[in-house]
C-alpha cells in the first residue's frame, strides 16, 4: 500500500467475487435476472468478474448505456442493456434505441413521444415504463423516489392505459439500501394498485435499494417471494441493485497532511468529503474508520477535515489508539459503491487512483488521474 500514492480507492477482487457469487445464486434459486445499476458500481475494470455471473447493466442514460453496451458485453455477448431516463432527449434518443435491449419510460408522455422513432430503429427493443407505488421506508427524503411531489414514475392517477398495447413490463424503484421486509410491503403495494395491468406483460422489474449482501439480509425470503411473485403472474422478475455490488468490497486511502489545534485537534487529509465521499455529506452518513472509534472513545480524537476550502468539507470526529502524525494513513471504509462515480475535481482536489487489489493479494493500480482531468471538464 505504501507503494501507492493517495488518495486512491482499491477494490478487492475476491471481496467483489463474493458479492456476486451472492446475487447468481439468488439468481438461480428464484429465475430473478440481475442486472448491474451502474449508477451505484461502475468500475468497468471488473467487468469481466461482474459479466460471469450478472445478466447485465441498467443505464441512466445515454453515456452508461454505451459504457454496458461497450466494456460488459465484451465479456457477455449476450447481456442486456437497460436504459432509463426521468425524460429523454432528441439528441440521444437515436443512440439509445440502437445499443439498448430494454428502455424505460418514466412517463405515457415520453413514450408516446418516442415510441416510433425507437421502434423503427430497433424493432426488437422492449419497453417498459416507470410506476410510482407512492409508498416507501425510505429513510432520508433525498434517495425517496416515492416521496411527495416525486419526479420519478407514473402514479396510478397519472397512469394512461393507452400504453399497455405498446409496453412489455413495469418498472418500480422504492427502496435505499433495505431489507427485503421493506420490498414486500411496497410489493404489496404495488400489486394493490397496477396488478389489474400485468395481464399481458413479460416482466416486472423490482428496481434497486436491494441490500442483499449486506450481513443480515434474509436471502431466502427474498428468493420465496420472487418465486411466489413469478408463479402468480407468469412473468419474469429484474432485479437492478447498485449498492449491492460493491458493498463492502473495498476502501478509500488517505494520507494526513497536517496536524494541528483549534479547540480540538485536527487532522487535514488529501481526500474530501465534499469530492470524494460525497453521500456522507449528502445522506448524511458517518463513514467508518478502519483502527478508530467514536469521539472520545479511544486516547486521541481528532476532527478529520479534507484538503478543499469548503468549511464543511469534513469527514467527522474520530479517535485513536495512538496519535496521528503526518505522513500517518487513514482508511475509510465500504467507498466503492455510490462514490467515484459521484466524484468531483472541486477545487481542483486531485481525484484519487482507482486500484484492485487481485486474488492473489497484489494491487494493480487501474487508473490515476491528473492536471488534465480537472482541466478538460472546464474551458
Amino acid at each position: 500500500m505504501n507503494q501507492i500514492s493517495t488518495p486512491c480507492y482499491v477494490c478487492e477482487e475476491a471481496l467483489l467475487e463474493k458479492n456476486l457469487k451472492i446475487l447468481d445464486y439468488v439468481q438461480e434459486q428464484s429465475g430473478a435476472k440481475i442486472i448491474l445499476a451502474l449508477k451505484g458500481f461502475a468500475m468497468w475494470s471488473t467487468f469481466d468478474l461482474a459479466a460471469k455471473y450478472l445478466k447485465g447493466c441498467t443505464a441512466s442514460g445515454l453515456y452508461e448505456a454505451k459504457l454496458a453496451r461497450e466494456e460488459f458485453c465484451k465479456y457477455n455477448p449476450n447481456a442486456e442493456v437497460h436504459t432509463y431516463s426521468p425524460a429523454y432527449k432528441e439528441d440521444d434518443i437515436e443512440e439509445i434505441a440502437k445499443i439498448s435491449n430494454h428502455i424505460v419510460f418514466n412517463s405515457p408522455n415520453q413514450l408516446q413521444k418516442y415510441i416510433w422513432k425507437i421502434k423503427e430503429i430497433n424493432p426488437n427493443i422492449h419497453i417498459s415504463l416507470r410506476v410510482n407505488p407512492e409508498v416507501s421506508s425510505s429513510p432520508v427524503d433525498i434517495y425517496n423516489p416515492c416521496g411527495l411531489y416525486s419526479r420519478l414514475g407514473t402514479t396510478l392517477q397519472n397512469f394512461d392505459e393507452k400504453v399497455l398495447e405498446h409496453i412489455d413490463g413495469l418498472n418500480f424503484h422504492a427502496l435505499c439500501e433495505q431489507n427485503v421486509n421493506a420490498l414486500e410491503k411496497v410489493l404489496a403495494v404495488f400489486e394493490e394498485k397496477f396488478a389489474k395491468y400485468f395481464t399481458n406483460l413479460q416482466y416486472i422489474n423490482f428496481g434497486g435499494g436491494h441490500h442483499i449482501t449486506k450481513k443480515g439480509y434474509d436471502v431466502e425470503k427474498l428468493i420465496w417471494i420472487i418465486k411466489e411473485f413469478r408463479k402468480k403472474y407468469n412473468v419474469d422478475v429484474y432485479l437492478e441493485p447498485g449498492e449491492a455490488v460493491g458493498w463492502e468490497t473495498g476502501y478509500l486511502v488517505s494520507t494526513v497532511l497536517d496536524v494541528f489545534e483549534n479547540g480540538m485537534n485536527v487532522a487535514i487529509l488529501d481526500t474530501s468529503a465534499e469530492a470524494h465521499m460525497p453521500d456522507t455529506l449528502a445522506m448524511p452518513y458517518r463513514a467508518q474508520v478502519r483502527n478508530a472509534g467514536m469521539a472520545n472513545e479511544k486516547k486521541y480524537t481528532y476532527r478529520l477535515g479534507g484538503n478543499t476550502c469548503l468549511a464543511g468539507d469534513i469527514m467527522g470526529d474520530y479517535s485513536f489508539d495512538t496519535p496521528l502524525h503526518v505522513g500517518d494513513t487513514v482508511i475509510f471504509e465500504d467507498q466503492i459503491h455510490y462514490t467515484f462515480v459521484k466524484n468531483t475535481t472541486f477545487n481542483g482536489v486531485k481525484l484519487p487512483s482507482l486500484v484492485i487489489k487481485r486474488k492473489n493479494g497484489k494491487l494493480e493500480l487501474i487508473k490515476k488521474f491528473g492536471y488534465e482531468d480537472y482541466k478538460n471538464r472546464l474551458s
